[in-house]
């Protein structure tokens, strides 16, 4: 299944020192950390992401969708670089961070590897990196630095903090966002409040009012929603959570007609399919592609 470019996407500058290219990873270092259990991890990891591939395919098509119109985004959290260059390799294209430390170190890495070989006189698209986890006031700068994409806005004062720090690049790349819901109610997750939207009047105007500030917020290019399921064994009973999503995406539409609303950012390894049968643009997946997490 081909990658398919995240909307808004821009390529990094060829003409300026940015925050990553300050960041160079000794290349004696680089060896020892990409040729441990390579050839394994490629042979794995190959396999897995077929699999991945061929379910997302399966899903799109029951439910009447082009499997094109799915992002499949690998997360690597936990996971070395040599796994995400396992990954590229076998036509990944997208990846997924939770922590923006690890994500900062993982980066310059992984483009080092890469720009060796695949990358090195080449037209290959580069990895797109996505933060796909919750973010401290105090990293903004890292994010706007080190990731491409953003999954994780779930308030205001994070979209202005993210917005200034665009505002300070050389260039004029727009930073393409996505706005996290927390649409099932559980405490434990981050997003905007929004359990039980449908019937609450007031927490739909908090929010629109919300969408309305960020949506004006220079340099960020709002594209979509996104939201974590509650874990379960049974898929089907978290599909009330992405039909949730997916409706009120519809209502930011109604509300919002001059913006895109591209995107839905839905599901995981045990309820991608699940997701994509209710409306999801991009998937998250980790474990079904890299195993288990590491230490």
């Amino acid at each position: 299944m081909a990658q398919r470019g995240f909307v808004g996407q821009a390529s990094l500058p060829q003409d300026e020192m940015s925050l990553r290219e300050a960041r160079p990873y000794p290349s004696n270092r680089l060896d020892p950390i990409l040729t441990t259990d390579m050839n394994i991890k490629q042979k794995n990891i190959e396999q897995n992401l077929r699999q991945v591939e061929a379910r997302i395919a399966a899903a799109a098509l029951r439910s009447g969708r082009d499997p094109a119109e799915i992002t499949l985004v690998a997360v690597t959290k936990t996971h070395p670089p040599a796994a995400v260059v396992a990954a590229y390799r076998a036509g990944a294209r997208h990846f997924g961070e939770n922590r923006v430390e690890e994500g900062g170190e993982k980066i310059p890495i992984v483009r080092t590897a890469l720009e060796d070989k695949e990358l090195k006189g080449s037209d290959a698209q580069p990895p797109v990196w996505h933060m796909i986890g919750h973010i401290q006031s105090r990293k903004a700068q890292a994010v706007v630095a080190d990731f491409d994409v953003v999954h994780s806005v779930d308030r205001l004062k994070i979209a202005r903090r993210l917005s200034h720090f665009v505002s300070l690049r050389a260039d004029n790349r727009p930073l393409p966002i996505l706005l996290e819901c927390n649409v099932s109610g559980e405490a434990s997750k981050f997003g905007f409040d929004m359990a039980g939207w449908e019937q609450n009047a007031s927490r739909r105007t908090a929010f629109f009012s919300a969408v309305d500030e960020i949506s004006h917020l220079p340099g960020l290019s709002l594209e979509g929603l996104m939201t974590m399921a509650p874990q379960t064994d049974d898929p089907e009973t978290v599909r009330p959570v992405f039909a949730s999503l997916r409706a009120l995406q519809e209502a930011l539409r109604e509300r919002f007609p001059a913006l895109p609303w591209s995107h839905l950012s839905m599901g995981m390894t045990d309820d991608f399919e699940v997701a994509i049968e209710e409306g999801a643009t991009i998937v998250r997946i980790g474990r079904a592609i890299f195993g288990p997490r590491g230490k």
